[in-house]
């Protein structure tokens, strides 16, 4: 690799990290040795790059710090335009739209050489199985989520009960043939998950739910590894919501 491909890609990995990296692991994704990666670092210190680099830690890019806009590559192409793919077939109407909206958008900003990156990529999303059509309006939702706000649901579990719930919604998960809404319930005072094909009503509250949303997302992803363990076995009063 170039010296300035290096740099390049030294500031690419500091930009996508929230916490410090160290030179090893530096070293490693570049494959390159950790005397390198000293050496490139204090390169682009003499540049006045603003990263910090804290002992036994590893590198912080600062906040604030800014790149021009730079060309993709034929890798990054391929991942934004299968990612848009796959979004296509299987996101809500709005997303579908937009993913479509964006692979226009690369096919028209990328130069020609690039284009048939866009157009004929070497990977392809598959179309989804037919989905159940949502009850949700799913713009709203991701607007409740951005905003740290309640959604009250009526809801219908695979059993047939209906139940009188108040969420607050964390994320919308995508299975192959469902969308599923992560969120904290009120009623079992848990995280729960809502197939958005079984809601038979929702309100959309403007009451917060007093919580940061990142703060929300950090819980519910500290409790990930405990809900996918074997349930206990419970009483009706307690049954599941899928």
């Amino acid at each position: 690799m170039r010296r300035a491909d290096r740099l390049f890609q030294i500031l690419q990995i500091l930009r996508r990290q929230r916490a410090p990296i160290t030179a090893a692991a530096l070293a490693a994704e570049l494959e390159t040795s950790t005397r390198t990666v000293y050496r490139d670092i204090a390169d682009l210190l003499a540049q006045r790059i603003p990263i910090r680099g804290e002992a036994g830690t590893g590198y912080v890019l600062e906040r604030g710090f800014d790149m021009p806009p730079l060309m993709l590559t034929p890798d990054e192409i391929e991942v934004a335009v299968l990612g848009a793919q796959w979004v296509a077939h299987r996101g809500d109407v709005a997303l579908r739209r937009a993913a479509q909206d964006l692979i226009a958008k690369i096919a028209a900003t990328v130069p020609e050489r690039l284009r048939h990156f866009v157009l004929e990529p070497a990977t392809g999303a598959p179309p989804a199985l037919d989905q159940a059509p949502d009850a949700l309006d799913m713009v709203e939702v991701r607007a409740a989520i951005r905003a740290g706000t309640k959604i009250a649901l009526r809801y219908r579990d695979e059993a047939g009960r209906e139940s009188e719930r108040v969420v607050w919604p964390v994320v919308v998960g995508y299975l192959e043939a469902t969308r599923v809404l992560m969120a904290w319930c009120e009623l079992r005072q848990d995280f729960r998950s809502f197939r958005t094909d079984r809601v038979v009503a929702a309100t959309f509250l403007k009451e917060r739910y007093g919580e940061r949303p990142s703060a929300l997302r950090a819980r519910w992803r500290k409790a990930l590894p405990r809900r996918r363990e074997p349930p206990a076995p419970v009483g009706p009063a307690s049954t599941g919501d899928r």
